[in-house]
């Protein structure tokens, strides 16, 4: 899918495209282009991009790459794949039930589930919300157990 859908190697890709996105989300793919569960993922986004792209832009993030390694401790993602979500250069998070609200983990299960989740984001950024509810039903929610270090 890598050859689909734009592929960010670059911390400077990165960087210009979360500030040149205006008024659209931007959703930022953390993960390998080798990895199964990626490329599930990245076929329900590149089936999605004609229907999202009024409101929103899709990037893939190569985790692999040296220079994302700021975005990948930034946004403390250990688990791929991952999505990060922007409107307008501000972090949008998302409260799915799980303890992080700052990405997505995990693949979707639909092309509808993507959707729902991308218009949810956009309906609460125009309303000035940078934290919006998950508009999918619990058992559609990847889960996760989180483990911290050192606490």
């Amino acid at each position: 899918m890598e050859f689909l859908l734009p592929t960010l190697r670059e911390k400077r890709q990165v960087d210009s495209l979360i500030k040149d996105t205006i008024d659209k989300v931007l959703v930022l793919r953390f993960g390998r282009a080798s990895d199964t569960v990626c490329l599930q993922l990245d076929d329900i986004l590149y089936r999605s991009t004609r229907d999202v792209s009024r409101f929103a832009t899709v990037a893939l993030v190569d985790v692999d790459s040296n220079e994302i390694q700021v975005y990948i401790k930034y946004f403390d993602i250990t688990l791929i794949p991952s999505i990060v979500f922007f409107f307008n250069a501000h972090h949008m998070k998302m409260d799915s039930g799980n303890a992080d609200h700052t990405k997505w983990v995990g693949t979707l299960q639909s092309k509808q589930d993507f959707i729902d989740v991308v218009e949810a984001i956009y309906r609460g950024a125009m309303k000035g919300k940078f934290i919006v509810n998950c508009p999918l039903p619990p058992e559609r929610i990847p889960k996760f157990q989180l483990l911290y270090k050192d606490v």
